[in-house]
């Protein structure tokens, strides 16, 4: 990881296939529409909510004042993913080594999840950002701690 923004990944990078593999398969999960990051280098792919422009809580998107980013895809040359997640959830994928905290988080939902080396970790990295998709679209009612209720 890089120690200087923008946060990314700088060794055991997927390939050139396996992250052309995951951006397409991304891009493919029903609901999704792809387009340019609001928040990340113009090689990232964003990935929104078709018919879902708002944020339903701040804590679920990358880009606190645009339309709702819940997950951009770096480019080729990093292949990291940074996405949101409930805490708890985020706070999980850390210990067990798939993710680590964002350098610029806002609200303690957003991390930088690692990209896939292998078809097996593609299919845990695909599966991540689904659970992001799926928070964006209903967070619950578990607020971050540090939000004002």
């Amino acid at each position: 990881m890089s120690d200087a923004g923008p946060q990314r990944q700088l060794t055991d990078r997927a390939t050139p296939e396996l992250w052309g593999a995951l951006v397409g398969s991304a891009v493919a999960l029903h609901g999704v529409e792809e387009g340019h990051s609001q928040v990340s280098p113009a090689s990232s792919r964003a990935l929104f909510l078709r018919g879902q422009r708002a944020h339903v809580v701040p804590w679920t998107s990358l880009a606190p004042d645009g339309r709702l980013e819940p997950v951009h895809l770096h480019g080729v040359e990093d292949t990291s993913v940074h996405l949101c997640l409930p805490v708890a959830r985020g706070a999980e994928l850390t210990e067990l080594g798939w993710a680590i905290p964002h350098q610029y988080e806002d609200h303690g939902t957003e991390f930088m999840v690692y990209g896939p080396r292998d078809v097996d970790e593609l299919a845990v990295v695909l599966s991540i950002i689904e659970e992001s998709l799926a928070f964006a679209r209903d967070p619950g009612d578990e607020r971050p701690a540090h939000q004002p209720a």
